[in-house]
C-alpha cells in the first residue's frame, strides 16, 4: 500500500487559515466578559492629555461606559466613538461619563480626538492590563471591541461585546434597578 505525502501547499494555507478563525471566534467570544452584578476592577489610566482618571473616582457622581477598542482612525472604531459623540448631550443628561480605552499612545489618541472633536477621553492601555482585567484582550494581544456600563457603586449593570447602539447603552441604563 502506497502512502500519501501530505500535500504542504494545503498544510501552509491550513494552518494560517485555522488561525484566523481561532483568532476571529476568540474576538466575539463573551464568555470573558465580567458578569452582571460583579463589581468592576478599578483602575487608574493617563488620558493624551496626561490627566489619569481613576474608575472609581468617576463613577462617583455618574454611570460610566467604559468603551474597549481595537485601534484609533479605525472605521468601525471611528463610527462606534463618534455615535457616542453625537448622542453626548442625552447620555450627559442621563448621568453617564464615557471612558474610551485602548493600548494606543497618547500622540495616537490626541490626533483621533481632535480629528473627531470627542467631549470624552480616550485613556492609554499601553499593556492592555485593563482589557486583561475586563476580558477584552484576546489572542496576540488585540482589544476585543466591548462596552461595559458600570454604575455609581461600581457595579456591572451590562456589557456587550461588538458596537452596541447608544439606545441601547441608555436603555441598559433606564432598566437599572433603583
Amino acid at each position: 500500500m502506497r502512502t500519501r505525502k501530505p500535500n504542504k501547499i494545503a498544510l501552509v494555507l491550513a494552518v494560517p487559515l485555522v488561525g484566523a478563525l481561532l483568532l476571529l471566534y476568540n474576538l466575539s467570544s463573551s464568555a470573558d466578559l465580567l458578569k452582571q452584578g460583579s463589581l468592576a476592577p478599578d483602575f487608574a489610566l493617563q488620558a493624551a492629555d496626561g490627566k489619569t482618571y481613576r474608575l472609581s473616582e468617576v463613577r462617583k457622581s455618574k454611570n460610566v461606559v467604559l468603551v474597549f477598542y481595537p485601534g484609533d482612525n479605525t472605521p468601525i472604531c471611528t463610527t462606534q466613538l463618534c455615535e457616542l459623540r453625537d448622542n453626548w448631550q442625552t447620555l450627559t443628561s442621563n448621568h453617564i461619563a464615557v471612558l474610551g480605552i485602548n493600548p494606543a499612545n497618547a500622540v495616537s489618541h490626541q490626533a483621533f480626538a481632535d480629528a473627531n472633536r470627542f467631549p470624552f477621553p480616550l485613556l492609554i492601555d499601553s499593556d492592555a492590563s485593563v482589557a486583561q482585567r475586563f476580558g477584552c484582550k484576546a489572542i496576540g494581544g488585540l482589544i476585543k471591541r466591548t462596552v461595559y456600563l458600570i454604575d455609581t457603586d461600581g457595579t456591572v449593570l451590562w456589557a456587550k461585546r461588538g458596537k452596541p447602539t447608544p439606545k441601547e447603552i441608555l436603555d441598559a441604563i433606564k432598566s437599572k434597578p433603583h
